[in-house]
């Protein structure tokens, strides 16, 4: 696959104005790779820049949860108010684990257009505004719902193993698995949506350092969903990418929430060498 070319943008400077509207959902394990025998770790977090809240266990916060190792998958329980989230116990198996999360549907309110606007600017929805205005709806004190739609790739042991898709709304698929020996360098990626390849979406790579700094990068998908994420070792990394779409019967805005967003996200880590 040809390189997907990536536009650097500075992390904080640039991107921390644009970003105020754009919270990330994703889930960090405390440890990428354990050693084999060892529990696995993990919290769900809300934030920016690969920094944010660690938010605590509550069964009807989640529409699904559950962990993957080669053909077997487990669901995710806890009690509720646990923190971290995830406490896995040790499976016993080496092999890559992916961990699988859906948030129930929430909802948030936009009491005034310049907020939206700067929010489908970041994201690149270019007919969002004419969407909007074609259809009558109010330009202020209207409803968005949201969900969340998460994966992260853990090591066990060897790590070895592949992601495959999970049938969320829409998911990252890791083409590759960045802790093979032979990585190398380059994560290929599908973006799925309704079980099909997302084309032409914009897709946000935050990588974290050792020494927790982080860097921002947008690419795309190509005509296929798939993009080639270039990567750097002892670094962690965030993907994103979100689906903005008319609520289905929406009428007016006093009705309830006229657009709907998607969100996904990939967490994994590249090994130092």
């Amino acid at each position: 696959m040809s390189l997907t070319r990536l536009y650097s943008l500075t992390c904080v400077t640039l991107l921390a104005a644009p970003m105020a509207l754009a919270h990330e959902f994703w889930i960090e394990p405390t440890e990428f790779q354990v050693n084999s025998g060892a529990a696995i770790v993990a919290d769900l977090r809300n934030g920016q820049l690969f920094k944010g809240s660690a938010l605590s266990y509550f069964d009807k916060s989640n529409t699904r949860f559950e962990a993957a190792q080669g053909d077997e998958t487990t669901p995710i329980t806890g009690r509720m108010g646990d923190r971290p989230a995830i406490q896995l116990p040790a499976t016993g198996r080496d092999g890559l684990v992916i961990l699988v999360h859906e948030a129930a549907p929430a909802v948030i309110s936009y009491s005034e257009w310049e907020k939206f606007m700067k929010f489908v600017e970041h994201k690149d929805f270019a007919q969002a505004e004419a969407t909007h205005i074609s259809r009558g709806w109010a330009q202020e004190n209207f409803k968005e719902t949201y969900s969340r739609h998460s994966k992260a790739l853990v090591a066990v042991g060897t790590g070895a193993g592949a992601d495959r898709a999970f049938g969320l709304t829409t998911e990252f698929v890791a083409l590759d698995n960045p802790y093979a020996a032979d990585f190398d360098g380059t994560l290929d990626i599908e973006l799925l949506y309704d079980g099909a390849p997302r084309a032409n979406a914009q897709v946000e790579v935050y990588a974290r350092d050792a020494q927790n700094a982080v860097t921002v990068t947008i690419t795309r998908t190509n005509d296929q969903g798939h993009a080639a994420i270039p990567v750097v070792a002892g670094t962690e990394y965030l993907l994103d990418a979100v689906v903005l779409r008319p609520v289905t019967g929406a009428t007016t805005v006093e009705a309830g929430p006229v657009w709907e967003t998607l969100w996904a996200s990939m967490t994994f880590a590249v090994p130092a060498r």
